[in-house]
């Protein structure tokens, strides 16, 4: 017999469902028991794992990123690092979502348009609120922003940090994304339950909905906090 294309089989197969009216999990119980006979098994792309640098590569990239003495650069990537948050949504935080006296800061509408609220270092906090004070008394008000008061751009938020990955010598990209991976790979390895992550990281895993919502952000700061003064850089 010769062999049709899918899209004519297709539509033999319309022909034949259509008089059913099918939703969509008709569908899917049919095509289950079509895979049965026919002794298919459903394949799966295995999905690559991210590159996460080690401790000793983020020392060398922070270490290009101290000596290069930019205050700003510097300030940048320890939010990426001690938070972990996205590209975009870094771009996009103002003055007045940190609170420096909780050493937090707001997301809004981050991914999926939820809010959420990051930790960061009670270390980190002196540092951050001069930076603070000083965008205040300029009034601007994004926490990052340009010489000509416009908030960084995800693009020129990433050639930052490819400058300091080729200063370091480091021959594999680094970028905000990397060093989320780093800081959430990190902290499963001081023994941090997935559980505490999750409130701040923004990752949403359905299995986990239910004690996710049980938990509080104060129980993964308390865990971030007794951790975080052993953070490599």
């Amino acid at each position: 017999m010769k062999k049709i294309s899918a899209l004519q089989m297709s539509s033999k197969i319309v022909k034949l469902l259509k008089a059913q009216n099918p939703n969509y999990d008709y569908l899917r119980e049919t095509f289950r028991f079509v895979r049965k006979e026919l002794n298919i098994e459903v394949t799966t792309k295995s999905k690559k794992l991210p590159f996460v640098p080690t401790e000793e590569e983020i020392k060398q990239f922070y270490k290009s990123v101290w000596e290069s003495k930019d205050i700003k650069h510097i300030l940048i990537i320890k939010i990426l690092l001690l938070t972990g948050v996205r590209v975009s949504e870094l771009i996009n935080i103002k003055l007045e979502d940190i609170d420096l006296l909780r050493c937090n800061i707001k997301i809004n509408q981050g991914k999926g348009n939820k809010d959420r609220v990051v930790p960061f270092s009670t270390h980190f906090k002196e540092t951050l609120a001069l930076h603070v004070k000083q965008y205040k008394n300029e009034n601007r008000s994004y926490l990052f922003e340009s010489n000509f008061r416009k908030h960084y751009t995800d693009r020129g938020i990433r050639k930052i940090l490819m400058k300091y990955t080729n200063m370091a010598g480091i021959t594999r990209s680094i970028s905000p994304h990397t060093l989320r991976h780093f800081l959430f790979t990190w902290l499963k390895r001081q023994g941090i339950d997935d559980a505490l992550i999750q409130p701040y990281s923004g990752h949403e895993n359905r299995s986990s909905l239910e004690i996710y919502s049980r938990l509080s952000l104060a129980d993964a700061q308390e865990k971030y906090n007794d951790v975080i003064g052993d953070f490599p850089v």
